[in-house]
């Protein structure tokens, strides 16, 4: 393959980093400017909460509208932002890895980019699977 063509892959991986990471931003922002409920303020409060709805315990209706919070902000389109632009970053790395070797053979450095690929994967499964619990949430209230 040409190194033009590793070159343009490189690009686009990180346009659409930037763009994703533009849109990641605002929606932290978004986030971050709410005020927040108070059982919010206790450590490991969220994933008490959601523990709670995975194993269909009854809950109190604070802790009922605080599991509807995150498992709202867990599922947004907004929030699988975040991953994706961790995994282009990688994508990018590996690509620009590749597109200054100029044809020359890979080493293990071309590919470290491949790490935060697979954690960003790992942890947009782990974000689908929470937003996966908002049928049970329905049928909890």
């Amino acid at each position: 393959m040409s190194s033009y063509f590793w070159g343009l892959l490189a690009a686009v991986a990180l346009a659409g980093s930037l763009f994703f990471c533009a849109v990641a931003a605002v929606y932290v922002k978004r986030l971050g400017d709410r005020t927040p409920p108070p059982i919010s303020e206790k450590i490991g409060s969220a994933r008490a909460v959601v523990a709670k709805v995975r194993k269909r315990e009854p809950m109190s209706p604070e802790e009922l509208e605080y599991a509807k919070q995150v498992v709202a902000d867990r599922s947004s389109v907004f929030a699988l932002c975040i991953p994706a632009m961790v995994f282009l970053l990688g994508c990018y790395y590996v690509f620009g890895s590749l597109e200054h070797l100029h044809g020359a053979t890979a080493s293990e450095r071309t590919f470290l980019g491949v790490i935060p690929m697979l954690t960003s994967t790992n942890l947009a499964i782990r974000m689908l699977s929470s937003a996966r619990l908002k049928r049970r949430l329905r049928t909890m209230a």
